[in-house]
């Protein structure tokens, strides 16, 4: 039901995981989306770009307008959409499984095609640092990384099938494994595409790479998920978009792969034809390419950071907050889902969000921009924590109210207005936090000290969701009814028990075990973990700075 938590940052552009809903916000100075692993180099060549452009001025008193531009706007705004279609795949093959009756604990082990994003700190200095000149800085890595996503979509569209509908079921290691390159080989063009907004726009025009960023990515992700899973639906299809009904949507997804393997094929191969790097147009004052740092020197500083003792206990707070909502937030749709609600009316309620996920930002930033940003984070903390039990609810009334031809209008009311309640205390967590990250960072090396942070807080909500999914199985207790002497502790066990004329009945759901446990484990971090995050707003800005600028 969650969208997997995004991350802040200062630079204006905004980035959005796998498996999310779509969203579009802007916070003032802080914009939502995902750190991008190519920040510490990019504090620099802001800083020249500010230098650079001071002799500019003086020679062109007309400052260019968008026009000029919209050739690289539009072709920033298509690489973002490229960025977006393999992570919204990445999100609908988890509600594809469930229909197919996988275990949690392959839904575990799929959980973490999500994990890329939320690690490209550690390869994102390889990305800056090395490169063909002549070929082009992100041109080198954008190019065959586009190649790699193109070539494993196409051979996706040829064995998808197999892998979904095998005779003894999904095979999901080899689905994970592929599609956990679909999301590194995104996360790297992710890298290329941000590096080369700010070379490729003027300086009058480059906050237009956030709008490219939000914009395209959200698109991308709604195409790969949201649409994809409506076209898929033989049922959605049967009833809003034909006259005569199949028994199929009217894409699969070996043609939606085969379809946008191609188009990176194509777009890759006319943008390292046809676009060159750091192109000098008349009247444009372009960021002046600056000395790559060393991918040592890179290490070493987020190292640094990270021994502090502020630091350090700050990280250590942000790997452990979300435990409390993982089974809420990583388990509730694909229950929803077994309980029989479609997939792709699930995915539907993400756009009516929209407009509140734009808001909500906005609104609850202006609470906090003062000294004491994560006062905000502490309140909204057990609000989430009794949405999760609400969650549970949910999904306990949902098979009462399950009829012939589906569910009523007013169920997916209360879904939604479930989901919007959520929505308040999720961003209201998240903007706090965000604010804090941008209070507390050293501003000499901001870019590499807030990469660090989000990169922390991302995988915060990774393996917590990991886990809550894993753990759904062997907290679910089962009986075999109708078979004498046999059992349904494993799936061997189950097996036998069908085999002998049995079925295997669920006493107790492992979900709302494990709802309980988080929620207690959850309390018990506020009263206790809560407390010592706010105090950490009462430490000196010295203890934030990192001590190599000393």
């Amino acid at each position: 039901m969650e969208p997997s938590d995004v991350i802040a940052h200062k630079n204006g552009r905004q980035r959005k995981l796998a498996g999310s809903a779509p969203a579009n916000v802007n916070i003032g100075d802080l914009n939502r989306g995902e750190m991008s692993g190519s920040e510490p180099e990019e504090e620099d060549e802001a800083e020249g770009l500010i230098r650079g452009s001071d002799s500019e001025n003086r020679r062109h008193a007309t400052r260019p307008g968008i026009r000029g531009e919209l050739g690289n706007v539009s072709l920033l705004l298509f690489l973002y959409v490229l960025q977006g279609i393999p992570l919204g795949l990445a999100g609908s093959i988890p509600l594809i499984l469930q229909g197919k009756n996988v275990s949690y604990k392959d839904q575990a082990f799929f959980s973490f095609v999500f994990w890329p994003f939320s690690l490209k700190l550690l390869w994102a200095p390889l990305v800056d640092a090395l490169y063909f000149s002549r070929f082009g800085r992100r041109k080198s890595w954008l190019v065959p990384t586009q190649y790699m996503l193109g070539l494993f979509m196409l051979y996706l569209s040829g064995t998808v099938e197999a892998l979904l509908q095998s005779e003894g079921g999904p095979k999901v290691g080899i689905l994970t494994a592929v599609f956990f390159m679909l999301a590194f080989l995104a996360a790297t063009q992710d890298i290329a595409v941000d590096g080369w907004a700010l070379t490729m726009l003027s300086r009058e025009n480059v906050g237009y790479a956030s709008t490219c960023n939000s914009v395209g990515q959200t698109a991308g992700y709604f195409l790969g998920n949201v649409l994809f899973l409506a076209l898929e639906s033989a049922n959605f299809c049967n009833k809003y978009l034909r006259v005569e009904p199949k028994d199929t949507g009217i894409v699969t997804l070996s043609d939606f792969l085969f379809f946008w393997g191609v188009v990176f094929l194509i777009s890759t191969t006319l943008v390292a034809v046809f676009k060159r790097e750091n192109a000098h147009g008349k009247g444009k004052r372009r960021v002046q390419q600056e000395a790559t740092k060393g991918v040592l020197e890179t290490y070493k500083l987020l190292f640094t950071i990270i021994k502090m003792p502020t630091v350090f206990t700050f990280c250590a707070l942000l790997l452990t907050a979300k435990i409390g909502f993982s089974a809420a937030d990583a388990v509730t749709g694909l229950k929803l889902v077994e309980a029989g609600v479609p997939k792709e009316q699930l995915a539907l309620l993400a756009v009516p969000m929209v407009p509140l996920q734009i808001l909500l930002p906005v609104i609850i930033s202006k609470y906090t921009a003062g000294p004491r940003p994560l006062d905000i984070f502490y309140n909204a903390f057990p609000f989430r924590l009794l949405i999760g039990l609400e969650y549970a609810l949910l999904v306990w009334w949902t098979s009462s109210v399950k009829q012939d031809g589906g569910f009523p209008v007013y169920y997916y009311t209360i879904v939604l207005f479930s989901y919007a309640l959520h929505q308040v205390a999720l961003y209201s967590m998240y903007v706090a936090c965000m604010a804090f990250h941008a209070k507390v960072s050293d501003p000499l090396i901001g870019g590499t000290y807030m990469t660090l942070l989000n990169t922390v807080t991302n995988l915060g909500g990774n393996w917590p969701s990991t886990v809550a999914l894993w753990m759904v199985d062997p907290l679910t207790s089962k009986v075999c009814q109708g078979a004498i002497e046999q059992s349904c502790g494993s799936p061997e066990e189950a097996g036998l028990c069908v085999k002998e004329g049995g079925a295997c009945v669920t006493t107790l759901d492992g979900y709302y075990v494990e709802s309980v446990v988080c929620v207690v484990i959850g309390l018990a971090w506020w009263l206790w973990l809560g407390k010592k995050m706010r105090r950490l707003q009462e430490e000196s800005p010295a203890s934030w700075r990192c001590r190599i600028n000393k």
